[in-house]
């Protein structure tokens, strides 16, 4: 499960040398950036996220008042501070930052934090096994994961498909991809999730392609991008 970060510094510079020490960590995923306070609120309250990277001295409002206002969301991200300054670090503690880092930020002193994140997300619920989707009615429906054929991209929401029905899911199939258990459900290609223990067979859909035909009642058949198929077959065990 990736671990979702935004960055915010009033520094392009800055934003760039983070992004790109995070880069050596797979498991980080960067999902927005901002360079005011004001940027960094809208984005925080229109991106699914586990860690904002923000500075102190930001225009407009402190990072320290930022992250006052982040920590008091529901879902509590982690708040690690990157500044120029370590005169902060009693203030930034008392708002319970998960870390204090000072530019320019080393990558051994990241790596810690990335560590330190990765355990904490391990330590979070088990993934859930049971998905909201909209039925035709419009009410709303607990779909057990088993129930789950295959999921396709549908802009902002996914269309979720079981045996012989198809449902509406307002999540992503990104944010679906990141809920459901990696040891059943695969991304096959950039609009499709398979539940792999609903494959009724392997085709051959053309030159180092392959097409998955599933188990459900129109035996669907959905092809497996190019850039999936290594990863497929070893899990397979084609």
């Amino acid at each position: 499960m990736s671990i979702r970060a935004l960055i915010v510094d009033d520094e392009e510079p800055a934003r760039g040398e983070l992004r790109y020490l995070l880069a050596a960590h797979p498991e980080v995923e960067v999902v927005g950036e901002a360079a005011t306070a004001g940027e960094a609120l809208g984005l925080a309250g229109s991106v699914r996220y586990d860690v904002v990277f923000l500075d102190i001295e930001l225009p407009g409002m402190t990072g320290l008042e930022v992250a006052r206002l982040v920590l008091d969301r529901s879902e509590r991200p982690a708040v690690v501070f990157v500044t120029a300054h370590d005169r902060y670090a009693v203030d930034a503690f008392a708002v319970e930052a998960l870390d204090y880092l000072v530019k320019p930020v080393e990558p051994e002193r990241l790596a810690r934090v990335v560590e330190r994140l990765a355990q904490a997300r391990k330590r979070e619920a088990p993934p859930v096994e049971k998905i909201a989707v909209v039925s035709a009615g419009g009410a709303k429906t607990l779909l057990d994961y088993d129930a789950v054929y295959w999921i396709e991209a549908d802009g902002d929401y996914s269309r979720v498909h079981t045996y012989d029905r198809v449902y509406l899911s307002t999540s992503s199939l990104r944010e679906l991809g990141e809920e459901l258990p990696a040891a059943r459900f695969a991304r096959i290609h950039r609009s499709h999730l398979v539940n792999l223990g609903k494959v009724a067979a392997v085709r051959r859909g053309g030159p180092d392609r392959l097409r998955l035909v599933l188990d459900d009642q129109q035996q669907c058949e959905l092809d497996v991008a190019r850039r999936q198929t290594r990863a497929l077959r070893e899990r397979l065990r084609l």
